[in-house]
């Protein structure tokens, strides 16, 4: 097969799509590419559905080699390991965006891949896989209701970039990645620096305008291909049994969803389904065929139970305008909190908002704890850190323990971005910071108060923070054309939704975003009042954070390292370091003090114990210390010559008196006033551009027999 290709400009750059070259036994495969990044996608679905599948198995995976930017992997084995956070988060991403495309019934087992195999440092990958899964999909003969295009949109010096570069980036105070099909926006992840609700609605609209062209490129290539998308069994509906469900368990239904207490309405909803089986079962009688009938259907059965239970709740809200637990639109359940929980962490808090809490601590480390991350652009170190913990006794469950899975990361990542945007600066706060939410319990939107949680404790373990950050999930219900949007949604409200989403922000503005919209029409009217809904919400849930503390406290904990930043000549680093490193062990051994020295001349010294940090800051000081025209010091005489005497005035360095600079009246051997070893008052009266020193004694005598204020300079012993 001839290779074909695609071009679409999107903001000043051109994406090329190019298909039939490679991986041709994939169901499909696309390279895409921008500048010099490249990144291979290939979908492959099996040809027949696995018997006793009743869910779509798709499984997402992207994956950076790092062969694609020119580096060998710095592991033992010199290759590429476990996922790392960034593919981890990308391969959630291309997940969220293609799986509700997907015909309803279909359930082939089905895999995309999205390989880098070229990166230019300049254009990111992620979103060309999101485009790029799409496009796969587009020209393989598996179903999908495509396509979408990704894009990257950033906001620079007050304008919207598409697809900004990686330095465009840095200057950003918009970051988001999202997701479009022709009509709709399908999902939006993302983070800003406080901006207004107003600005991401136009940032969204932007991207979806600007993802148009490759929408078009897609359908251009698809057509080129001729792929014809293969035939299914949707599983087919029995319209009476399904009336006879609904007839047996509507009322029952309703009473359970009046229900408030969680464990209550599912336990209620649980046994609603066994009664409707016994039912069943009852008017078959003693038929042995209808019994068997009713046994094979069991699945079936419980399909259009669920059904009831989506229909009924979603009729609940948009024509009731009731919730579970009776509350409005915009009602937000009780929120309760408490700072200092914990007595030995540096700061905790315990958040709790209904059924969902999070017990949050934060630690502070040096710079020895930040984060070495092995990445594409090169090796970053990270100093901020959240991590999101779902123990499977949060929702009454029994499991094994396992590490974080995707959802746990991407839930983490999230509430992290939502404090990154608040965090000091690090010169003015050098601390290595982590924080790490376990939630105790969990009844919608655990992530929204891990954001929370996670504010709290850092403020409770006086980090200066510009300002506090909450987070709220949202919800959106489409019958028609009612509407209700939901805020501080429940599990159940976050399944049956047409869309839920994540902000995150201050009392000024958004901070992070997270959306997944699983229906089109969502206008720009809609996502305004979805969003000023969210800004009243949060702003309600940062009053009631305030009740517990309002900001940061004055100083960290007394268990906290103390770490206190002085700064030298570049040129005198290698006197604290000393040769092998062995002036800088010595101080650390003698202090018991961690030591981090950047090329700058930055010190950073810490240890929860001052008294060590001043000894440690004295030794520094003494070893890297200049000597000032004027200022007297005791020195030391190291050395007798015929000229004169080198005094050492402090560690590593000395000066020479000058026989005509020992006294006021002549000397003839300068034996005759001075001997080694003896302490001896100087005065520097000059430094060459050399560095050398040259010091008076006979001055130094005049200065201290002067009367008291009329001396050069005060005698000083180092």
């Amino acid at each position: 097969m001839k290779a074909i290709q695609e071009r679409a400009n999107v903001g000043d750059r051109e994406i090329v799509l190019e298909t039939g070259k490679i991986a041709k036994q994939a169901d499909g495969s696309v390279w895409i590419r921008q500048g010099d990044s490249i990144v291979l996608v290939t979908v492959v679905s099996a040809k027949e559905r696995k018997e006793g599948i009743d869910f779509f198995p798709l499984t997402v995976d992207y994956q950076e080699k790092l062969f694609a930017a020119g580096k060998v992997p710095g592991s033992f084995f010199r290759r590429e390991g476990r996922p790392t956070e960034k593919e981890t988060l990308t391969s959630r991403i291309v997940d969220r965006s293609c799986r509700p495309l997907f015909p309803d019934g279909y359930a082939n087992e089905t895999q995309i891949i999205a390989t880098v195999v070229s990166f230019d440092q300049e254009n990111d990958t992620d979103v060309l896989a999101l485009t790029g899964a799409s496009a796969a999909l587009q020209v393989s003969n598996v179903p999908f209701h495509g396509p979408i295009a990704g894009v990257r949109v950033g906001r620079v010096a007050g304008q919207f970039v598409a697809n900004p570069t990686l330095a465009q980036r840095a200057d950003a105070d918009l970051d988001v990645v999202m997701a479009a099909s022709r009509d709709a926006i399908v999902m939006v992840e993302g983070g800003a620096a406080e901006v207004s609700e107003a600005v991401m609605v136009d940032a969204l609209l932007f991207g979806h305008a600007a993802v148009q062209v490759l929408l078009d490129a897609q359908e251009r290539l698809g057509k080129a291909v001729g792929a014809t998308k293969r035939a299914f069994d949707a599983p087919k509906s029995d319209d009476a049994l399904r009336a006879k469900v609904k007839a047996l368990t509507w009322e029952k239904v309703r009473e359970a969803y009046r229900r408030d207490e969680k464990h209550d309405r599912y336990g209620r909803l649980s046994e609603i389904k066994k009664e409707l089986l016994e039912a069943l079962k009852a008017e078959a009688g003693g038929d042995a065929q209808q019994l068997a009938e009713v046994a094979l259907r069991e699945k079936e059965i419980k399909g259009y139970y669920e059904d009831v239970k989506y229909e009924y709740m979603r009729k609940m809200i948009t024509d009731e305008g009731r919730r579970i637990g009776g509350r409005g639109p915009r009602d937000i359940r009780t929120i309760w909190s408490e700072v200092g929980i914990l007595p030995r962490v540096h700061g905790s808090a315990l958040f709790t908002r209904g059924e969902t809490q999070a017990l949050v601590a934060t630690t502070l480390g040096t710079s020895e704890d930040e984060q070495r991350i092995e990445m594409l652009t090169g090796m970053h170190f990270k100093r901020f850190m959240l991590h999101y913990n779902f123990p499977p006794f949060s929702v009454g469950e029994a499991k094994f323990l396992r590490g974080p899975g995707r959802r746990e990361i991407g839930h983490g990542v999230l509430a992290e971005r939502a404090l990154r945007y608040v965090m000091p600066a690090e010169d003015k706060f050098p601390y290595t910071v982590r924080i790490v939410s376990d939630i105790m319990e969990s009844n919608g939107s655990s992530s929204m108060a891990s954001v929370c949680g996670g504010c709290l404790s850092l403020m409770d373990a006086g980090v200066p923070i510009k300002a506090p950050v909450a987070g709220i999930a949202m919800g959106l219900i489409k019958e028609g054309e009612r509407i209700a949007i939901l805020s501080d949604i429940l599990g159940d409200e976050d399944h049956l939704g047409d869309m839920d989403f994540k902000v995150c922000g201050t009392d000024a503005g958004i901070t992070s975003i997270q959306m997944d919209i699983k229906i089109g029409g969502v206008s720009r009217q809609i996502l305004e009042q979805a969003l000023d809904q969210a800004r009243d919400g949060r702003k309600h849930i940062l009053a009631e954070m305030g009740k517990a503390l309002t900001q940061p406290r004055g100083d960290i904990s007394a268990y906290a390292p103390r770490i206190t930043t002085i700064r030298i000549r570049p040129e005198r680093i290698k006197d604290v370091i000393g040769p092998g490193g062995k002036v800088i062990k010595d101080i650390t051994a003698r202090t018991g003090c961690s030591i981090n020295i950047e090329d700058d001349g930055s010190i950073a010294i810490a240890s929860p114990n001052q008294t060590q940090v001043d000894a440690a800051i004295k030794m520094i000081k003494n070893l890297t210390q200049e000597a000032e025209v004027g200022k007297t010091y005791m020195g030391t005489v190291r050395k007798i010559v015929e000229f004169g005497a080198f005094v050492e005035i402090f560690p590593g360095t000395d000066g020479l008196i000058h026989v005509s600079e020992l006294s006021d009246k002549r000397v003839k051997n300068v034996s005759d006033v001075l001997s080694e070893g003896e302490e001896v008052l100087v005065k520097v009266i000059s430094v060459d551009r050399q560095g050398k020193i040259r010091l008076s004694r006979k001055e130094a005598l005049a200065d201290a027999a002067a009367p008291k204020g009329e001396a050069a300079a005060e005698p000083a012993k180092s």
